[in-house]
């Protein structure tokens, strides 16, 4: 690999994609998703953003969903198009709603995981992903 090129290789295309998404897919899964869903009920409590008013518990169920079914799709490379948007969607929601907007401040994490999310959404699984493998 040649550092002072602007040339890029497809096998590294291929790899930082499979690093993007594993880590990305993982984090959000660990870190977030099953944190939720094992502190369930307290979060209710206290409170859980309802941006599309059909009510906090659904709006946690479907959060849930993303944070844990859909990441975990995206380490695996399965549907990885498809399962970003849940994720997106989420993150716009944890920032503008739950975090005010303040990307450089409490809203830092989930600016960052949009970012993340987003170019997956764009750039697709790469060739290190069952959608390769189920696709050829």
């Amino acid at each position: 690999m040649k550092l002072m090129t602007s040339k890029y290789a497809e096998p590294s295309v291929s790899i930082a994609l499979l690093l993007l998404r594993v880590v990305a897919g993982a984090s959000m899964l660990m870190n977030h998703g099953l944190k939720k869903i094992s502190n369930f009920n307290a979060i209710l409590s206290k409170g859980f953003a309802d941006p599309f008013h059909i009510g906090t518990k659904a709006s946690l169920s479907l959060t849930i969903f993303a944070e844990v079914f859909c990441a975990g799709l995206l380490v695996i490379g399965l549907l990885t198009r498809l399962a970003s948007l849940p994720l997106i969607i989420a993150m716009v929601v944890a920032l503008f709603f739950a975090h005010g907007g303040q990307l450089f401040g409490e809203g830092e994490s989930a600016g960052l995981f949009l970012t993340l999310f987003i170019v997956i959404f764009l750039m697709g699984p790469g060739k290190f992903s069952l959608d390769k493998k189920i696709g050829k």
